[in-house]
């Protein structure tokens, strides 16, 4: 019995009769005007009884009276056989009474072809499908030491809340949404970060706040909105430091951190206006001291820091000090992603400022009242943050503005 799996050539023969005729009869002309012309050897019918040549596919099309197509025979023969073989199908003259005319197209080699094909696959598995074999010895470490933070994290309190190996010894502990964001703070060498693990603000986390000095670092979208709301009802929060806008705390860098932790600011000056059924809701804070402190880690005095000469005052660095520098002084500071100075002009000339500045600006700091109308003007000019006296009359706020209001 002949197998496909064997197969090494294929003969393709083209055929044109001069009436028409069907399949059958084209099949029996093959058999029939080939019998005992090549020898035993080389029957049509033994050949193909013994496996060596496989079924003869006739394609025809009758149009006109005439019947045209192809013939298809597949063969295991070595190819000089092959080659007699397909010779002496051309000697075919007659289908039934039909004069016919049969022509030898091509000789397939099946193996080439399968040869072909299979280069071809193997260049997309090569291109496409290969996993990466290159070793990076800073990937390799990288995998060790994800290990080692993750054996570090700790299970806190009733609710089992994850958490970094220094929370409970640090006079101060960073509150961040979830498992992820710890890990990414250990990575960075920042022990002391604890998971809030949603909106429902385990009880653990509330007796923390009550003993330790509370940072929040939240996701910079309206997820973070709400937990830091919940939060503050709920909890003695001591400083807010914000992410960037859409951006989460597993996927910040050492540097955002970094610049979000030095840049937090007293809970006391955070207002939000939310807008809620077309009114202006303020976000419940704590009661402001008689003094507020604008501190970074360390807590130190805005005002009055030096940088070692006395007399030599620090530029301001941080969104706190320049708030502490503009409070009651009626002055308005257009500040860049690294908190340096861009312009600063009159308060009561906001509006005519807008209209010359250009470039990356962060945010602006401002001892004025913002009403809708500025407010308006300020986010086409996409602003971080808004820094002010106080917000009146605002019902619309731009969701890519954080508002901020001077305490």
């Amino acid at each position: 019995m002949y197998s496909p799996d064997t197969t090494k050539y294929l003969i393709h023969l083209t055929l044109q009769i001069e009436g028409v005729v069907d399949k059958p009869d084209v099949v029996g002309a093959i058999f029939g005007q080939t019998e005992g012309l090549l020898g035993e050897d080389l029957d049509l019918r033994d050949l193909q009884r013994t496996g060596r040549v496989g079924r003869i596919d006739v394609q025809i099309i009758t149009k006109r009276g005439e019947t045209k197509g192809e013939i298809l025979i597949s063969s295991s023969l070595d190819r000089a056989e092959t080659a007699l073989l397909a010779s002496s199908l051309e000697t075919i003259d007659r289908v039934g009474p039909c004069t016919a005319h049969v022509k030898v197209d091509r000789i397939e080699d099946i193996r080439v072809t399968k040869r072909r094909r299979i280069v071809e696959r193997a260049k997309e598995l090569l291109l496409e499908d290969f996993d990466e074999g290159t070793i990076n010895s800073d990937d390799l470490l990288d995998e060790v030491r994800e290990v080692i933070r993750i054996e570090k994290l700790e299970l806190l309190g009733e609710e089992k809340v994850h958490a970094g190996p220094n929370v409970v010894a640090s006079d101060a502990i960073i509150l961040v949404e979830g498992r992820a964001d710890v890990i990414n703070l250990l990575r960075y060498g920042i022990k002391n970060a604890v998971a809030v693990e949603g909106t429902n603000v385990p009880r653990i986390i509330t007796d923390l706040c009550s003993q330790k000095t509370a940072t929040t670092l939240l996701d910079g979208d309206r997820g973070g909105e709400l937990i830091l709301r919940e939060l503050l009802q709920v909890a003695e929060i001591d400083f807010v430091a914000y992410s960037p806008r859409g951006k989460s705390v597993e996927e910040m860098s050492r540097k955002e951190i970094i610049k979000a932790l030095r840049n937090k600011v007293p809970v006391e000056v955070v207002t939000e206006h939310i807008s809620d059924e077309g009114t202006a809701e303020r976000l419940p804070v704590r009661t402001a001291p008689a003094e507020v402190r604008v501190s970074e880690e360390d807590e130190r005095p805005s005002q009055q820091r030096k940088d070692g000469k006395e007399g030599t005052q620090k530029p301001p660095s941080t969104l706190g000090e320049h708030m502490a520098d503009v409070r009651d002084q009626k002055i308005a500071r257009f500040l860049s992603p690294d908190y340096t100075v861009l312009m600063e002009s009159s308060a009561a000339d906001v509006e005519g400022a807008l209209q010359t500045l250009s470039g990356d600006i962060e945010g602006l700091v401002v001892d004025r009242i913002i009403d809708q109308k500025l407010l308006d003007q300020i986010g086409g000019k996409n602003l971080e943050f808004v820094a002010a006296r106080d917000f009146k009359g605002i019902i619309k706020r731009p969701l890519s503005i954080r508002l901020i209001k001077i305490g």
